[in-house]
């Protein structure tokens, strides 16, 4: 900060020279008749026409001197240069000029022109001051080293970026690009789910009892009522709540805060999508999500197949499917259907992998795949037949009653959604919600939590229906070729500075 004080304190003498000039450096409004990208898509006509354009635009960079200068101004992250002479704006406009940085908003209006090197120019004829900018952006400094030139630029650096997004955007291009293609694929999702006839709702944030997940969850204390509250850690049990209450087919886009680890997947507050369909079960959920795939996969890069740090992912449908424990045998190597349970646990005492809370053969299962499996699965696979310890909200497995009819997706080794065909029965769901009280009591980390209401709602009637969870930012990390959650999302949790 030290550094940056003189250049700020040269930028506050020119906003008080600017002021003493009686104009007003930060106005109301600019009425402009066109942005960069559309003064660029009618060029060939305003040039004809000469006919003035008016446009608005953050000032990025001036070269020239004397009477005359050279200028590039930034609309929704495009460039335009523009000319100024001082012989057409008149002495006080090009003496305003003078006082402008880089990082000025202006106004400005004039015709069109070609430079003698085929550049579109708006020449301009009047402009105004709409933002005086007091602090500089990061320059890019270039040095040679060994012969090759290096570029050294503090918006490189990943914390400043993250903590000042604002400038990020402003100097980077393709991360304005990574976040207008992260809108594309929301509005993608959400016009496929209203053309299934799927309603968006919205579920509360702040809720008194936190469930539909295995997760730790964030907890506050409400003053007036006088009780904690917790953020949610999933939309699933207020969303069924709606379908209880005759809504057939909804969804929400939620942001889920989940008080775990931050990596490179992961982050505190992240935006999921849930959608749940009556009369509909986890085969329904396969479909959806498949198409849901394809669709963003066409909007952003017009194919199924698109590259992800140098592999090539192939969404198209159907996608491979594969039970839990065929994929511990046949990826893993573990004859697990053979072994005892005293062999399971000697095996994972040899391999150093820890189960939180007691034994159980299906929470080992899980753990195995996790183990030997997850690292295998990158183009989209879906696993299915999940162990009855690993939700209490799924049906029983019509053909195996040790499972549940539970799929979850991955892709690039991640987990990129979870489904269910839904439990609907009060009685049993009693009964689970108390077993994993118990079996939080017994050790384990995370677990759901009783939810009496939840139970009430059920017990008026809840309808069969399938249900699933997707996680929007890993869906862009992939379709946007990121590796890192921060740089999908536009302001990431971070320590204070």
């Amino acid at each position: 900060m030290n550094d940056l004080n003189p250049q700020i304190q040269i930028r506050q003498e020119k906003l008080d020279q600017i002021k003493a000039l009686g104009i007003d450096p930060f106005p109301y409004s600019f009425v402009w008749s066109h942005s960069v990208s559309e003064a660029k898509q009618e060029a060939e006509s305003l040039l004809e026409s000469q006919k003035p354009v008016q446009i608005a635009g953050r000032l990025m960079a001036v070269r020239g001197k004397g009477k005359a200068l050279f200028a590039h101004i930034q609309n929704q992250h495009e460039r335009l240069q523009i000319y100024v002479r001082h012989d057409e704006v008149g002495e006080t406009l090009f003496q305003l000029m003078g006082l402008c940085d880089i990082g000025d908003y202006l106004g400005l209006e004039g015709p069109l022109m070609l430079t003698k090197t085929g550049e579109l120019t708006l020449r301009v004829k009047t402009f105004q001051l709409l933002s005086k900018s007091l602090r500089p952006l990061p320059v890019t400094k270039v040095k040679e080293v060994d012969g090759e030139k290096m570029l050294f630029d503090e918006v490189s650096d990943k914390e400043f970026r993250y903590r000042q997004r604002y400038v990020d955007l402003t100097l980077n291009d393709k991360v304005a690009t990574v976040f207008r293609q992260r809108t594309l694929i929301i509005q993608t999702i959400r016009q496929y789910l209203i053309d299934e006839c799927f309603l968006e709702v919205e579920t509360p944030i702040l809720q008194s009892i936190y469930g539909g997940a295995n997760a730790t969850p964030f907890q506050t204390f409400h003053k007036s009522l006088g009780v904690d509250f917790f953020l949610r850690i999933s939309d699933e049990l207020y969303l069924k709540r709606l379908i209880a209450g005759g809504f057939d087919r909804v969804f929400e886009f939620g942001k889920n805060f989940r008080n775990e680890g931050i990596d490179r997947t992961h982050n505190p507050e992240f935006l999921s999508l849930e959608f749940y369909q009556a009369y509909a079960d986890y085969s329904d959920m396969m479909v959806h999500l498949e198409q849901i795939w394809e669709k963003c996969a066409l909007a952003i890069h017009g194919s199924t197949r698109f590259e992800y740090q140098g592999m090539t992912i192939d969404v198209k449908a159907p996608w491979k499917r594969i039970s839990m424990t065929e994929a511990v045998e046949e990826i893993g190597k573990i004859p697990f259907s053979q072994l005892s349970d005293t062999e399971i646990q000697s095996l994972l005492h040899e391999k150093g992998w820890v189960l939180n809370g007691d034994f159980s053969r299906g929470r080992a299962l899980e753990l195995l795949f996790e183990e030997t499996c997850e690292t295998s699965l990158v183009q989209p696979t879906i696993v299915t037949a999940y162990p009855h310890e690993s939700t209490p909200l799924c049906k029983a497995h019509r053909e195996n009653p040790e499972l549940v009819e539970r799929f979850e997706a991955f892709m690039n080794c991640w987990e990129i959604a979870n489904a269910y065909s839904e439990l609907n029965d009060p009685v049993r769901q009693r009964q689970l919600l108390e077993e994993q009280t118990k079996r939080g009591r017994g050790g384990e980390a995370e677990t759901h939590p009783y939810d009496e209401d939840f139970i009430r709602a059920m017990e008026y009637g809840m309808p069969p229906m399938g249900g699933i969870g997707i996680g929007i930012d890993r869906l862009v990390m992939l379709l946007t070729n990121q590796t890192n959650i921060r740089d999908v999302i536009l302001f990431p949790t971070l320590r204070p500075e």
